[in-house]
């Protein structure tokens, strides 16, 4: 880790009497000031501060500590930096984390992409659904579809992913096909274990309603709930980017098309924008691109069926 860096966050802690003054000082994540001082520490071999719930103070090491720190930190200030055209050129690895079905569909096409235009990099895609510590697992950038984000991390907007209700022909032919949002409490829904398990959200024409769901199948991955939807289980509420081309194909047909389900930001998440290495930089505005264009990004709206897909039958209740 870069001690010139760690030198500045403990300054600046020293100084603020806060980590999180700190972190909105420089730019950077709560976490990762706590990171640069935990690095100070093994540097100096001693505890700095004292931290308690209401003050931040210095230890004896820590203030013999700072006064280096202050020095190194003043001669570091009149080196000249030469100017480098090759420090621009992205290079270096990457690590990427996202969930699974995003990875499939949308970014292993778009990292193959970029690493053809950037040859001297490489990624390294971690695939979890759940919310990873960026700084603890050391990733790089997270690409994150929700509308809840961690206000410790920076987010750049990257797109917006729009869902769609589906089932399979057989399903809605043996349970009848539902009219409005509220007709989804009569059926077996499979639902995502972090992700609106028991509350679908609906909007139209201004107009908002939620309603209670269940069924005898949850996943904590989109793809497996996908699976089962199309071994005809149950209603599923899944991305359009996972479930567009199935309902084109037939195999899945979408439902309550007058009723646009809550839409979720897509964001890249990363901890600090201090010495943002060129590689992500040139990674993040590569997927703003990419996002923005509907060859590799679908909009949000329901897909349209193929033509002479048959249409499911519904059965009065």
């Amino acid at each position: 880790m870069d001690r010139i860096t760690a030198s500045q966050v403990f300054v600046n802690v020293a100084e603020r009497g806060s980590m999180t003054a700190t972190a909105e000082a420089l730019d950077m994540s709560r976490a990762m000031v706590t990171r640069y001082l935990t690095h100070m520490e093994a540097w100096a071999g001693a505890r700095l501060l004292h931290r308690t719930t209401r003050r931040i103070s210095l230890t004896p090491a820590g203030e013999e500590t700072l006064a280096r720190c202050r020095q190194m930190l003043e001669i570091a200030g009149h080196m000249p930096v030469a100017a480098d055209a090759a420090e621009d050129l992205p290079r270096g690895l990457l690590r990427l984390s996202c969930a699974q079905s995003l990875a499939h569909d949308i970014l292993a096409p778009a990292v193959a992409a970029f690493l053809r235009l950037h040859p001297q990099t490489a990624v390294d895609l971690q695939i979890s659904d759940r919310m990873v510590n960026l700084v603890e697992e050391r990733i790089d950038l997270a690409i994150r579809i929700t509308n809840d984000l961690d206000p410790n991390l920076i987010a750049r907007p990257l797109g917006s992913c729009g869902s769609l209700v589906c089932a399979t022909p057989a399903y809605l032919a043996a349970h009848g096909t539902p009219r409005l949002p509220e007709e989804l409490a009569l059926h077996n829904c499979l639902t995502h274990s972090y992700f609106g398990k028991s509350l679908w959200q609906f909007e139209r024409q201004g107009h908002q309603v939620a309603v209670p769901v269940g069924g005898n199948f949850s996943a904590n991955e989109s793809q497996v709930v996908l699976a089962a939807a199309l071994e005809g289980a149950g209603i599923a509420m899944q991305p359009v980017y996972s479930a567009a081309p199935l309902v084109a194909s037939g195999r899945l047909v979408a439902l309550l098309p007058e009723w646009q389900p809550q839409a979720l930001g897509v964001y890249g998440v990363y901890s600090s924008r201090r010495q943002m290495p060129a590689a992500l930089r040139a990674m993040l505005d590569f997927l703003v691109e990419r996002f923005s264009d509907p060859r590799h990004w679908p909009p949000s709206g329901p897909p349209a069926r193929r033509p002479g897909t048959a249409r499911a039958r519904s059965r009065t209740a």
